[in-house]
């Protein structure tokens, strides 16, 4: 007797999304491509997100380069914050709903039109706010409020010294420090984005390339606080402009991680070193940031009084993005629009 023809099973084909990848080395800008990636599903405990907006921070240049590879698990796409509508939800999601405005904090997956992410490192977009505007926010605020506030305790009343002052880190570390009541000090590259911190609230901003930046900083009284993305030969320097009690707070080091140092400064003023990365943080730790942020710091952007200046790329264009985060010359941050 003839055996019944077996059925096969129904192969499902993913749906796809567009999502930037690296195609050759990565040393240069031009090897980021849109490409056709399968759209990622959330699991227990994430949403899935359609990312309207994405930021771009400078991990992901040395990320494309090769530098900085992401941590387990964690998706080899690009992109560390993005902004967009709640598209699905994982069992056991009960805050958000489909629809809902989201920004969340990544460890990767934010050059895409989709993107999971765990619910608890998202924060509710108001109305009035804008996507591209909405996606600068996430991964500069969690690193300001994780080392400025938490790690550099700023009391409002004290100085903070920002070095790199015009980056997304450094305008952010201005505008929620006088919006804290503390007074803010930035050094930046050139005139013109000296002057640029000083219209976004820096009370005294030193251009570092016009000599050294130590002597105007002392002549101001000193500093409480130091959030210093540069390294390498600033960082005694660093110890000169602290006050007594003082803390240094490194977060990168573009001009040099090894470094050697007179203790002295630090025994005779008492002075706290330290310094932190966010994205190899465990999730529970960055789901106690975000609760933290949302406290703390998101009323600010609910009532728009904290927004940062964004200059906006169409995701297909991201080489150019990166092309301007390498040149150095923007202000604030750098968003592809998805």
């Amino acid at each position: 007797m003839p055996q019944p023809e077996r059925i096969k099973p129904e192969v499902m084909t993913p749906e796809l999304m567009k999502s930037v990848a690296v195609q050759g080395d990565g040393r240069s800008a031009d090897s980021l491509a849109l490409v056709d990636r399968a759209r990622p599903e959330p699991r227990e405990g994430e949403i899935l997100l359609r990312v309207r907006a994405a930021g771009v921070n400078r991990a992901d240049v040395l990320q494309r380069r090769g530098l900085y590879p992401p941590p387990p698990g964690a998706p080899d796409t690009r992109g560390l914050e993005a902004a967009g509508e709640v598209a699905g939800l994982g069992p056991g999601v009960r805050r958000w709903q489909v629809g809902d405005r989201a920004a969340v904090l990544l460890a990767g997956g934010g050059y895409a039109e989709f993107v999971s992410v765990d619910a608890r490192h998202a924060l509710p977009v108001p109305d009035g706010l804008g996507w591209a505007e909405a996606a600068a926010l996430p991964e500069t605020l969690f690193t300001v409020w994780a080392n400025v506030f938490e790690t550099g305790a700023l009391q409002p009343g004290e100085t903070l010294l920002v070095h790199g002052a015009t980056s997304g880190i450094g305008v952010t570390a201005i505008l929620t420090a006088r919006l804290w009541g503390a007074r803010v000090i930035g050094t930046a590259r050139g005139a013109a984005k000296a002057q640029a911190a000083r219209a976004l609230g820096a009370e005294l901003a030193v251009d570092s390339t016009a000599g050294d930046w130590l002597e105007p900083v002392r002549q101001a009284g000193g500093a409480d606080v130091i959030l210093d993305m540069v390294g390498g030969d600033y960082v005694q320097r660093n110890l000169h402009a602290l006050k007594p009690g003082g803390r240094l707070v490194n977060i990168a080091y573009q001009a040099g991680a090894r470094v050697e140092l007179d203790l002295r400064p630090i025994m005779a003023k008492r002075l706290t070193v330290t310094g932190s990365t966010l994205r190899a943080r465990p999730a529970e730790e960055k789901a106690r940031l975000a609760g933290a942020v949302e406290r703390q710091v998101w009323p600010w952007v609910l009532d728009g009084r904290l927004r940062l200046p964004v200059e906006a790329f169409p995701l297909a264009e991201a080489a150019a993005a990166h092309a301007r985060m390498e040149g150095g010359e923007h202000l604030g941050k750098i968003v592809l629009l998805a």
